[in-house]
């Protein structure tokens, strides 16, 4: 994520990944590709990938034209229907992702200690990272399923992520606001300072 947003960019990877979500959920592949050649690269499969986009578009389904809009309610049905048949396997990438995605961010971490001049540069794909995870919590609740010690890695990861960042405006472009308040997304609303 960026400073650039475009609500077309991210429906056409939505739709990708929905459409590449039935054979994901049920094969042992965390990171899953959604189709796109060298030129056309296309991020990688996960259901929290696809979860922080169904769920973005749909806060934003006011910017988004009636044939947007249609897609958008394609995708989520097949996003809905996958969830449904397949749930054990769903819930299990879930968690799979959540804690995968956490324990990448111990790297940055160990980089940021190790460098701190280099930690405000390297910071946007871990607020991406976390921020998957907490679509991933989302869905977890939604579901009303278990979290084992999910909340504990999470509140760790946090302390760590906020000895590491400062109080900031808004990282990614300012469309995406109303999408993630501060109180929820507070990473969003911060970076490491320069040294």
């Amino acid at each position: 994520m960026s400073a650039e947003y475009s609500i077309e960019t991210d429906l056409k990877e939505a739709e990708a990944m929905a459409h590449s979500l039935d054979a994901y959920v049920r094969g042992e592949q965390l990171y899953g590709s959604a189709g796109g050649g060298f030129f056309n690269r296309m991020p990688s499969l996960t259901v929290g990938a696809l979860a922080m986009r169904l769920r973005r578009l749909h806060a934003l389904g006011s910017a988004l034209n009636a044939r947007q809009q249609a897609r958008l309610e394609k995708a989520t049905r097949h996003h809905d229907s996958v969830q449904q048949e397949w749930r054990a396997h769903y819930e299990e990438k879930v968690v799979r992702e959540a804690h995968s995605r956490l324990e990448a961010m111990s790297t940055f971490f160990k980089e940021c200690q190790e460098s701190p001049s280099q930690c405000p540069n390297i910071y946007k794909p871990e607020a991406l990272r976390r921020t998957i995870v907490q679509e991933l919590l989302r869905l977890l609740s939604d579901l009303n399923a278990d979290t084992g010690d999910l909340t504990d890695k999470v509140r760790r990861t946090d302390g760590n992520l906020r000895g590491v960042v400062n109080k900031s405006k808004f990282i990614w472009a300012p469309v995406l606001m109303p999408v993630y308040p501060q109180d929820e997304f507070w990473w969003l609303y911060s970076t490491p300072p320069d040294e």
